[in-house]
C-alpha cells in the first residue's frame, strides 16, 4: 500500500511536472492512447472524479460509468463490497477501496476501475479515522494498487480541499498504471 499526503502529492506532481488541474485530461490522452476504459467507484468524494474525467472532451470513448455510493448497502449491492469487510474493518479502509475498485471495474467491464473512500470532514472523523484519510484504489486487471491518503494537510484540512487532492491522487495513480 502506498501512503501519502497532500503536501507528497504536490512535490511528486511539481517533480513530474504536471499541473493538479491537467491531471484528468493526461489520463484522458493516456486511456484514449491505449485503448483503455475507465469507471469509477466514489464515496467521499461524491462524483467529482467523473466529474473531472468527464469534462475532458472525447471522453466518452474511455469513460464507462461512475457510481457513487455513499451508503454501505450500495457499496455491497452494487459493487459487491463483502457484508463482513464492512461490518470488520468498515467503510473507510483499504479493503474496502480494492472491493470498490474491482467491483466497479467488473460492473462495467472496463479495463480499470477506480475508487475512493474517506472522511472529508468536518464531522465524522474519529482517533483511529481521522477526517482527512482517505483510502482509494487503481484495479487493472490482476493488479490493485490501494493508496493511503493522509489528506488533513489537504486546503486548511478542508473538506473541499480533501475531496480535491483526493481526486487529484486516484488520477495522477491511474496515470501511473497506465504503463505506455
Amino acid at each position: 500500500m502506498v501512503t501519502i499526503n497532500a503536501a507528497d502529492l504536490k512535490k511528486l506532481l511539481a517533480d513530474e511536472n504536471i499541473k493538479e488541474d491537467e491531471l484528468q485530461k493526461l489520463a484522458v490522452e493516456k486511456l484514449l492512447k491505449a485503448k483503455k476504459t475507465v469507471a469509477t467507484a466514489e464515496s467521499c468524494t461524491g462524483g467529482l472524479v467523473s466529474k473531472r474525467i468527464t469534462e475532458v472532451g472525447g471522453s466518452s470513448a474511455v469513460f464507462e460509468c461512475g457510481v457513487c455510493s455513499y451508503a454501505n448497502r450500495i457499496k455491497n449491492k452494487i459493487l459487491g463490497v463483502k457484508n463482513e469487510t464492512l461490518n470488520t474493518v468498515g467503510a473507510v479502509s483499504p479493503e474496502t477501496a480494492e472491493q470498490m475498485a474491482r467491483g466497479v471495474r467488473e460492473l462495467a467491464e472496463a479495463d480499470f476501475g477506480i475508487s475512493t473512500t474517506g472522511i472529508a470532514g468536518p464531522t465524522g472523523g474519529t482517533a483511529q479515522k481521522p477526517v482527512g484519510l482517505v483510502y482509494m484504489a487503481v484495479s487493472g486487471g490482476e493488479e490493485t494498487v490501494v493508496i493511503k491518503g493522509n489528506f488533513s494537510d489537504a486546503e486548511d484540512n478542508s473538506r473541499e480541499g480533501i475531496r480535491k487532492t483526493a481526486s487529484d491522487a486516484v488520477l495522477y495513480y491511474l496515470l501511473k498504471s497506465l504503463k505506455i
